[in-house]
């Protein structure tokens, strides 16, 4: 971590290294519509699930966590940010130590366990779709489900004091810590190597889905077809199961590009920075805003 003075010529912004104001004051605007519209939406969600008695599910209980997640990063991170961008750089508050060490703490504690519940979801649907009742019923138990939110905390809590090494900004005349300190650098390969991996499991989990509902409803189809053959009366049409099937499988294939629009950039821009050289600064500000972002957008 670097000292005090290292800090003195950084920008207010924590994804942000050069001090333009208007940059500075765009990304507080950026910051301050994606505060208002996740903390919005991620209360609305916790609000229906607990509203109403058929949405209280153990899938649901996944996205109500990831929603809390979220909101340490949307009403509490991002407000923030919005807030010291419009500050001057030379303030008191952006020179704190202990105020950037919490600012990073609540980012790092919300992707964390945002990310662990995206993937806490998608394994709970692939199981509820392609395995037995039976086996679902004995993983999901209410108490595994708490074991399993509780853990995504804990786990969050453990690698949140690693963390803040990652984004600690430097200024155009001093580079950052990370490019000449190895400890961040192995961190940051860390991380991009733990979210490349989280995708992965998340990528299999989704089109495992997609390959045995497309095969169960093929298998249907074939069905209804020699059941509508022996029919002595005319049946109705069958629904559009093709059609179904294509909007599903649309779906998903949103969902996953959203996903990695948002995790994927900075996995790369950390693993060239390691193995390569440095990218750009702005790059890897714009790497660290679409995974930021992805708070406001899981609703």
């Amino acid at each position: 971590m670097p000292n005090a003075s290292s800090w003195s010529a950084s920008s207010p912004l924590l994804l942000l290294w050069e001090d333009s104001s208007g940059t500075r004051i765009f990304l507080s605007l950026l910051y301050a519509v994606l505060a208002i519209s996740g903390t919005l939406s991620n209360v609305m969600v916790i609000y229906l699930v607990f509203s109403f008695k058929k949405l209280q599910t153990t899938s649901n209980a996944f996205i109500v966590n990831g929603c809390a997640a979220d909101l340490s990063v949307c009403a509490l991170w991002m407000p923030q940010e919005a807030v010291l961008g419009l500050l001057p750089p030379n303030s008191s508050s952006l020179r704190s130590a202990e105020y950037r060490l919490l600012r990073g703490g609540l980012l790092g504690l919300g992707l964390t366990v945002s990310l662990a519940s995206h993937l806490l979801v998608a394994f709970n649907r692939y199981v509820l779709i392609t395995k037995l009742p039976s086996v679902y019923q004995a993983l999901y138990q209410r108490r595994h489900t708490g074991c399993m939110i509780g853990l995504s905390w804990a786990l969050a809590l453990l690698l949140v004091p690693l963390l803040p090494g990652l984004w600690a900004p430097g200024s155009a005349q001093q580079p950052p810590p990370r490019q000449t300190d190895g400890g961040p650098r192995y961190t940051a390969l860390l991380l991009a190597l733990a979210v490349l991996g989280q995708t992965a499991l998340l990528l299999h989990c989704y089109l495992g889905i997609v390959r045995r509902v497309r095969g169960s409803a093929k298998r249907v189809s074939v069905l209804n077809f020699h059941l509508l053959h022996q029919l002595p009366f005319p049946a109705a049409p069958p629904p559009p199961r093709r059609a179904q099937r294509r909007l599903s499988s649309v779906s998903v294939l949103l969902l996953c590009c959203v996903f990695l629009l948002g995790t994927q950039p900075l996995v790369w821009v950390s693993l060239l920075g390691f193995f390569l050289r440095p990218a750009p600064p702005a790059l890897q500000a714009a790497s660290w805003l679409l995974l930021c972002s992805l708070s406001a957008l899981n609703p």
